[in-house]
């Protein structure tokens, strides 16, 4: 039944991600106004705005004027239903699930911002690391590096000590890993090669999963990059010159990491 709640819980956020999704990249509120049609700007109704199935019974058309609502509204909120559910399945009812519950959220507004706007809002991957951090505190991470260091410093610091070392250690390496490799890339191409929103979004991983996830997350989400992004760019043709959205392989790929 816990996952069953929290796959329920994930359609309410992912409803909410949609509007952090589609506002936050055009700096506006997700608070005020109400939710609105993007075609005739009327506000949407409360009945038309259950997730997923208000979507179905519009038949994926807007009430007032007939314009056609993106599908990528209910595949968000069935995606974050899905990512609940599975956080809870894992980690049942516990902080560690809270945590990675509101991870995922991040890492899945994140991807499809990216993808939309080439955009990674600053809301989420700066407020994002501060929230690793404290979540550190909360529930600490795995020994890591960080705890290596501090004990050739010669000093035993209790855990939740190491855990902010570790987690303010995964965010600055990962995230000054990213930058380095951009930076490179442009001195040799004369080209910008990394965004950086892109380093930001990495000490946001590296906050909440600490330095050897964090490198696992770039492993992986070039890998993805390298094999998904040759395929759409063969498939629509958009040249080998196209600028993928690397944050939205990024997400994906933390998000395999925290649910497998």
């Amino acid at each position: 039944m816990i996952p069953l709640a929290a796959f329920f819980l994930g359609l309410l956020v992912g409803s909410f991600l949609n509007v952090c999704i589609y506002r936050l990249p055009r700096d506006e509120s997700v608070i005020r106004p109400r939710s609105r049609c993007p075609h005739c700007g009327r506000p949407i109704r409360w009945y038309d705005n259950v997730p997923v199935m208000s979507f179905l019974l519009l038949a994926g058309r807007c009430r007032d004027c007939g314009a056609a609502i993106s599908f990528v509204y209910p595949v968000v909120e069935l995606a974050a239903g899905g990512l609940f559910a599975a956080v809870a399945a894992q980690f049942g009812p516990t902080l560690a699930a809270a945590k990675y519950a509101v991870f995922v959220s991040m890492m899945l507004a994140l991807a499809f911002a990216d993808l939309a706007e080439r955009i990674l809002p600053d809301e989420i991957t700066l407020g994002g690391a501060a929230a690793g951090v404290v979540s550190s505190v909360i529930l600490p991470l795995e020994s890591g590096l960080a705890s290596v260091f501090l004990q050739l410093a010669g000093w035993q610091a209790p855990a939740r000590i190491a855990s902010v070392a570790e987690s303010l250690l995964g965010a600055a390496v990962s995230a000054g890993m990213l930058w380095a490799v951009g930076e490179i890339y442009y001195r040799f191409r004369f080209r910008e090669g990394m965004g950086f929103g892109d380093v930001k979004m990495m000490a946001l991983i590296g906050s909440f999963l600490g330095l050897r996830q964090a490198f696992m997350t770039v492993l992986v989400g070039s890998i993805l990059g390298a094999a998904l992004g040759l395929i759409f760019i063969l498939l629509f043709r958009k040249g080998l010159m196209y600028q993928l959205p690397f944050g939205t392989f990024l997400a994906f790929a933390a998000i395999l990491l925290v649910v497998t």
